[in-house]
C-alpha cells in the first residue's frame, strides 16, 4: 500500500489542492488511488498520534485508520492532506526555529503506517509572503511574540527540508515551489496522485482561474483545446504567455505590512529563498517539480 501525505505549507493553498484531487475521486479510484475528504480523518489521525507518541501503529490501529478514511475495500494508494501534520501555525516559528517540530512530527506520521511505501509532499513558499496570513491568523500574538526572537532572515527552508529528508530515512520527497504552481499545478496533481501526464484531470487550471481574467482562460483553454501542446514544455510557454497578458495583478501582489519591514530587507529575504531552493532542487533524496 502507498501512503502520501501532503503536508502544507501553512497559508498557500487555502484548500484548492484537496478540492481537485476530490473532484477527480471517482476517477482516481478506478485506477487504484483513494482521495478521502479530511473531515473523515483529521480528528482520528490527531488522536491517534498523541496516543502512540511517536511509536508504529499496530495491524488494528492501522485498520481503524483506514475504515476510518474511506469505505473503499481495496485500493493501492490513499492520500491524506493536512497543512497540521507538521505542527498548528502557532508553531510555525517557535524557539527552536522554522518549522522544527516537522522531522519529529514526520517520524511519528509515517509510524501510523510503519510497513507502507510512504510519500510526502511538500510546498514551499518566500517566507516573508507566509509571515503576513500568520500575523492575521495569530491576531491575538504580537509580531515579536510570533517571532519568538527570531531574525526574519533566519526563517530558511534548507535546513528545514534536510532535516524532513533526514526524518523520513530514504522515503519519497516531492518538494515545490508555491510561486510556480501557475506553470505547474497540473504536474502537481499527477505527482500526488500518480497518474501519467496523458491522464485529463478536472482542476488543471485551477490556479489560473484564480489569477486570471475570465477572457484570457477562455482564450488558453481554447489554444489548449485547439492545438493541445506537444509536451510540458510547449504547454507552460503558452500559460506563460497568456499570464503576461491577462494576470491580474491584484491576485498575485502580497502586501507585506510587518513592523520595521523595508524593501530591503523582502528582497534580502527573497533572495536567502532563492538560494534555499537551489540548494533544495540539488539535495539527495528530494524530487523537486520545477517548470
Amino acid at each position: 500500500m502507498q501512503v502520501v501525505y501532503h503536508i502544507g505549507a501553512h497559508f498557500i493553498d487555502e484548500g484548492r489542492l484537496v478540492r481537485c484531487l476530490l473532484d477527480n475521486a471517482a476517477m482516481l479510484e478506478q485506477r487504484g488511488c483513494v482521495v478521502p475528504h479530511p473531515r473523515r480523518y483529521r480528528a482520528q489521525f490527531r488522536n491517534t498520534l498523541n496516543a502512540l507518541r511517536g511509536g508504529p501503529a499496530d495491524d488494528a490501529t492501522q485498520e481503524a485508520l483506514l475504515d476510518g478514511a474511506t469505505d473503499v475495500d481495496h485500493f493501492d494508494r490513499i492520500l491524506f492532506c493536512h497543512d497540521n501534520f507538521i505542527g498548528f501555525p502557532v508553531q510555525m516559528i517557535s524557539d527552536d526555529g522554522f518549522y522544527a517540530l516537522a522531522p519529529a512530527r514526520l517520524r511519528a506520521l509515517v509510524n501510523l503506517f510503519p510497513e507502507a511505501e510512504t510519500e510526502v509532499h511538500l510546498a514551499l513558499a518566500n517566507p516573508a509572503t507566509l509571515l503576513p496570513p500568520l500575523l492575521r491568523f495569530l491576531k491575538d500574538r504580537s509580531y515579536a511574540e510570533v517571532m519568538a526572537g527570531h531574525s526574519p532572515l533566519a526563517l530558511r527552508w534548507a535546513p528545514v527540508v534536510r532535516q524532513i529528508a533526514a526524518a523520513l530515512e530514504g522515503r519519497r520527497l516531492v518538494v515545490w515551489c508555491n510561486e510556480d504552481t501557475p506553470l505547474i499545478w497540473p504536474d502537481v496533481l499527477r505527482s500526488l496522485a500518480d497518474v501519467p501526464p496523458e491522464v485529463e484531470m478536472a482542476g488543471d487550471d485551477a490556479v489560473l482561474a484564480a489569477i486570471m481574467a475570465p477572457e484570457g482562460l477562455v482564450q488558453l483553454r481554447a489554444q489548449l483545446a485547439g492545438t493541445p501542446p506537444a509536451d510540458r514544455a510547449a504547454r507552460q510557454a503558452l500559460v506563460a504567455a497568456a499570464l503576461d497578458q491577462f494576470a491580474l495583478p491584484e491576485r498575485l501582489e502580497i502586501e507585506i505590512p510587518l513592523p520595521g519591514w523595508t524593501d530591503d530587507l523582502v528582497a534580502r529575504i527573497s533572495a536567502a529563498y532563492d538560494a534555499d531552493v537551489a540548494a533544495i532542487t540539488a539535495m539527495p533524496g528530494v524530487d523537486f517539480i520545477a517548470p
